[in-house]
């Protein structure tokens, strides 16, 4: 059987705040547009979608998403090509990963039709507010919420199903210093790393501030079993090249995300004829490749940053240092393929842009 089709209603602001944005100083996550999407899930379906004023809501302090953290989200972006079309990257997976960490959260999927039509209706009413320029795009948070008022452990009846968005400008500026966290740790094989769930983030937030009070700009998480193999570097997967290979550790461990801009980057260089591994990646090994200098680029991946270079990478009591990134083969083509792609500049030969 077919999904069953929602009414999706539209309800606009009466006056638009777009003139009171400055899109020539735009912070990351911190304007949001006129209108957002809800829907409810409510004895036992989705139902009461509708695009509306983005707005504040209301929720009994009994609701079980402050007890008991079932929060699943996504991050993807719209951008504005030079012909003045709004184009979406790869949509289709973002609400595929989202319904994954569903799942593993034991929260009510939502089905890819109600996905689609409401993030495509809420575009086209805040159209206005994709930014234009390099490096600029709408940031879309899609989200999952649990929202039934109990106080008990079990998974929650009641759902809302929201979308979000932001116009912004990059997320990193330039390379960043990272360091090997051999203390803490993001997530754990068997636990609920492989999902955007936001317990996630909120136990990176500790680790990550003491990094950052030591002069690192971020994370390189190790496996939470024996700190010896890197997993992500913040909120980013990972891609090494060492002497002409590209490496990046492997999601079969379950505690990586499995990234969109990472499987995107991988296809391209699969296309251009790189050699890729994906498998586990010691931290010995990388060591061992910065002493010998043979790390020739090392870089993070995702939604918000696309590819973020870093500059050099703190492990045991020392700092080595990565060359120039603006000399970097691989990681510039691959960024200027993909920004390519997104804003209609370069040819879209896998499928991955969907106009609006």
């Amino acid at each position: 059987m077919g999904e069953e089709m929602i009414d999706i209603s539209i309800n606009k602001v009466k006056k638009s705040r777009i003139d009171s944005i400055d899109f020539d100083d735009l912070k990351f996550g911190v304007e949001f547009s006129d209108h957002m999407f809800l829907a409810e899930y409510i004895d036992g379906k989705w139902q009461n979608a509708k695009v509306m004023p983005f707005q504040d809501l209301s929720f009994s302090p009994a609701s079980c998403i402050f007890h008991y953290g079932q929060a699943v989200f996504e991050g993807m972006k719209a951008y504005r090509t030079a012909k003045g079309e709004v184009l979406l990257f790869r949509p289709d997976k973002n609400q595929q990963r989202l319904n994954q960490s569903a799942q593993r959260m034991c929260m009510e999927e939502v089905p890819e039709s109600l996905f689609m039509d409401g993030l495509r209706k809420l575009i086209q009413t805040d159209k206005d507010w994709v930014p234009e320029g390099e490096g600029k795009s709408l940031y879309i948070r899609p989200f999952i919420i649990a929202d039934q008022n109990f106080l008990g452990v079990k998974a929650s009846n009641n759902y809302k199903f929201i979308i979000i968005t932001s116009p912004v400008a990059n997320y990193y500026n330039g390379a960043i210093k990272v360091k090997v966290e051999t203390e803490y740790v993001r997530a754990a094989s068997g636990g609920v790393g492989a999902a955007k769930t936001a317990g996630n983030y909120a136990a990176s937030l500790y680790p990550a501030k003491k990094a950052k009070e030591e002069g690192f700009d971020q994370l390189i998480w190790t496996d939470a079993k024996e700190h010896k193999y890197i997993e992500e570097s913040g909120t980013m997967n990972l891609m090494l090249r060492i002497g002409d290979k590209l490496v990046t550790p492997t999601t079969d461990c379950g505690s990586i995300l499995e990234g969109i801009t990472r499987d995107s980057i991988i296809q391209l260089a699969k296309k251009w004829g790189y050699e890729i591994e994906e498998r586990k990646v010691s931290v010995e090994e990388i060591i061992v490749a910065l002493k010998a200098g043979k790390l020739r680029e090392a870089f993070g991946m995702g939604t918000a940053a696309t590819i973020t270079p870093i500059s050099s990478i703190y492990h045991d009591g020392k700092s080595y240092e990565l060359s120039d990134f603006r000399d970097w083969e691989f990681a510039n083509k691959t960024k200027a393929e993909l920004e390519g792609i997104k804003s209609g500049l370069i040819e879209d030969t896998f499928g991955w842009t969907e106009i609006i």
